[in-house]
């Protein structure tokens, strides 16, 4: 077995894609071996993926500050791997290859193509073409490396067993959606009074609707989402990730923003219908599988303004995400249930 280390440490999105990469190039590679390393929360991403080994990485604890990615260092030299493949290459990371390429192991980086992407944001002279998806940035560090690589790029339904307790709703006939209507940034959310409609009117479709991703606060709103519109339930604080995955197997479609909701669906080959403001998926962060013509997303000179939607985007005055219509909407969701 040729051993492989492969690091990317966050975010929860780009870390759902990695495993959607992995998957393939294990198929394609019955010879290799994967030691994962990322964040803890996120090892249920890589559980079913044969031939892979999840090793947990704790910036806050025993991997923090350059000591900590020294021991890090040690902990992982046991594996005795052949090649590193750094898909983050951030401080941490580099750090991290530094020590493994002093030790003689072939290293490989990701080329994130920042200038491109500046491009694509910049409020003058920006440049709106397709950039390369970030799996493929993935995949290009293991070609890198040496090892051939074909991505499908399509969604892949996986089986996954119904979690204790949700029986009587994933058990059922009636159409099943999946909602993740919060996001990391406000300007990649869309606003509640229109996100409240969407939920009404797929409730009065004879929708069961199921709530995703949040904390304290967009729990609470979704709980009160739930109690005001019969048919929606909120599953916010109430399952691990894991068990949120096996959820997500056994939906028709998931509607999400720009986040970690519509890369989870890839994961399960759940098509998305996804909704976009200051972000946008030319910046190659669109789920993997998922297709452009379910992007939902206003045509304006000033978008996107930012790559992951830490900025506003200003249309006419008004944010990129506020001008999208809910009967927008609920219409692509619609077409792609059948529904009328």
């Amino acid at each position: 077995m040729e051993r492989i280390l492969v690091t990317r440490f966050s975010a929860m999105g780009d870390v759902a894609m990695v495993a959607s990469v992995i998957t393939e190039f294990q198929e394609q590679h019955q010879e290799t071996e994967i030691i994962m390393v990322s964040r803890p929360f996120f090892k249920p991403f890589f559980d079913q993926i044969p031939r892979v080994i999840f090793h947990p990485f704790d910036p806050k604890t025993s991997h923090s500050g350059v000591f900590g990615l020294f021991k890090l260092f040690r902990e992982l030299r046991s594996y005795r791997s052949d090649r590193l493949a750094d898909l983050h290459y951030n401080l941490r990371s580099r750090i991290l290859s530094f020590f493994f390429r002093i030790s003689g192991i072939q290293i490989a980086t990701i080329d994130k193509g920042r200038k491109e992407k500046r491009a694509l944001t910049r409020q003058r002279n920006k440049v709106l073409r397709p950039l390369r998806h970030t799996t493929e940035r993935y995949a290009d560090v293991l070609r890198k490396l040496g090892y051939t690589l074909s991505l499908s790029h399509q969604l892949r339904p996986q089986f996954r067993l119904i979690p204790a307790g949700m029986a009587s709703i994933l058990a059922t006939k009636e159409k099943k959606v999946g909602v993740a209507p919060f996001a990391q940034h406000p300007y990649k959310v869309l606003p509640a009074a229109k996100m409240e409609e969407v939920l009404q009117a797929l409730a009065a479709s004879g929708i069961r609707v199921l709530l995703f991703g949040g904390g304290t606060y967009e729990r609470k709103m979704a709980e009160k989402w739930a109690r005001d519109i019969p048919g929606v339930t909120s599953l916010i604080g109430r399952h691990t990730l894991r068990e949120e995955l096996d959820i997500i197997a056994h939906l028709d479609l998931m509607v999400s923003m720009d986040s970690s909701g519509m890369h989870m669906a890839s994961l399960m080959g759940v098509p998305c219908i996804s909704v976009w403001g200051a972000t946008h998926p030319y910046a190659g962060f669109l789920g993997y599988g998922q297709k452009l013509e379910d992007c939902v997303q206003i045509d304006h000179p000033m978008r996107p303004s930012s790559i992951y939607g830490n900025k506003s985007c200003l249309c006419d005055g008004v944010e990129a995400i506020a001008r999208i219509e809910s009967q927008v909407i609920i219409k692509n969701i619609q077409e792609k249930l059948n529904i009328a």
